[in-house]
């Protein structure tokens, strides 16, 4: 009962497949939101017969093409980053197995896109292009007022949300199942090693942002 428990799990779910769920799934969010939300703002219609809007056009595709290299990326380096906080604790967890304990968790992102999608659908129905990007559920940014926010303190704001939290939670699971050890353990390691470098970016980004 218990190996087929392990089979059935995300984490230890085929790679490849679930990266192409992953990507596909992101791909379709990524065209409602364009086609249904950002296109019909007026400031994207205004541009549309301009030359601006070959660039935004062009901008925009390019984003449907990147998002399986963006995935790669990010999966390898917090991957590595996860993988060196196991190794550090003697925890006998593989590169492998981080990537896709970090592949498990993006899945958590999808739900904000998807709320996102709604609330300007059915609510706010008539938005700006900079309130669609300003918006973010559940997220520090949604205490402040987007217009008096340094452009510096944006991304941050947006970052620090609960689905930053329900990623970090998969991510103590992940290595919780992988490693077989009390859980407190795996909650140092992802402590350690993830939330550590993930305040250490944002900190970063606020210094350097010009």
């Amino acid at each position: 009962m218990q190996h087929e428990k392990e089979q059935s799990s995300l984490f230890a779910a085929d790679k490849k497949l679930t990266f192409i769920i992953l990507c596909l799934l992101s791909i379709l969010l990524l065209f409602v939101k364009k086609s249904f939300i950002e296109n019909e703002t007026a400031a994207f219609e205004f541009l549309q017969d301009r030359p601006e809007g070959a660039i935004l056009q062009m901008i925009s595709a390019l984003q449907f093409f990147s998002i399986p290299f963006i995935y790669l990326w990010k999966f390898t380096v917090i991957g590595f980053v996860l993988w060196v906080g196991c190794f550090m604790f003697g925890f006998r967890i593989t590169f492998s197995q981080c990537w896709s304990v970090v592949m498990a968790a993006e899945f958590v992102f999808l739900i904000p896109e998807v709320l996102k999608i709604g609330w300007f659908l059915f609510f706010q129905t008539d938005p700006t292009l900079p309130e669609i990007r300003a918006f973010y559920p559940f997220s520090l940014m949604n205490f402040f007022d987007y217009t008096d926010v340094s452009k510096r303190y944006a991304y941050p704001l947006r970052a620090i949300s609960v689905f930053e939290i329900f990623y970090i939670l998969i991510m103590v699971n992940g290595v919780h199942f992988y490693a077989k050890r009390e859980k407190k353990a795996a909650w140092w390691i992802v402590s350690t090693s993830y939330i550590l470098i993930f305040i250490l970016w944002l900190i970063f980004y606020v210094i350097v942002y010009k």
